[in-house]
C-alpha cells in the first residue's frame, strides 16, 4: 500500500504539467513566426519600392484640419488634429503652426 501512495499525485501532477508545458511552450514561436514573417515581408515591400523608385509619402496633414485651416479657424484645427492623431495639445499646436509656416499662409 505505501508503493501506491505516490502514484496518485504523480498521476494528477503529471498532466497538469504537461498542459501548463504544452500552453506555454506553444504560444512564444507563434509570435516568433508571425513577426519573422511580418519582417521577411517589410523587406520585400521596402526592396519592390527601391526598385520601382517610389518613395514613401510624407505624412500630411488630416482632413478635417485642413477644412479648419481654410475656414481661419486655426484653434479647431488644433482640436481636430489632436482628435485625429491622439497627439498633446503642444505637439498638435507645433504640427499645425508648422503646416501654416511650411505652405506660406502665415
Amino acid at each position: 500500500m505505501a508503493a501506491m501512495e505516490w502514484i496518485v499525485p504523480f498521476i494528477v501532477f503529471l498532466p497538469l504539467m504537461l498542459i501548463l508545458a504544452l500552453v506555454a511552450g506553444g504560444r512564444r514561436p507563434t509570435v516568433d513566426r508571425k513577426t519573422l514573417r511580418l519582417a521577411s515581408v517589410e523587406r520585400k515591400l521596402d526592396l519592390i519600392m527601391a526598385h520601382l523608385e517610389i518613395r514613401e509619402p510624407e505624412p500630411g496633414i488630416p482632413g478635417p484640419v485642413l477644412r479648419e485651416l481654410l475656414a481661419g479657424r486655426k484653434l479647431l484645427a488644433i482640436q481636430r488634429y489632436r482628435e485625429a492623431t491622439g497627439a498633446g495639445l503642444k505637439e498638435a499646436k507645433d504640427a499645425v503652426e508648422l503646416f501654416v509656416r511650411q505652405q506660406g499662409a502665415g
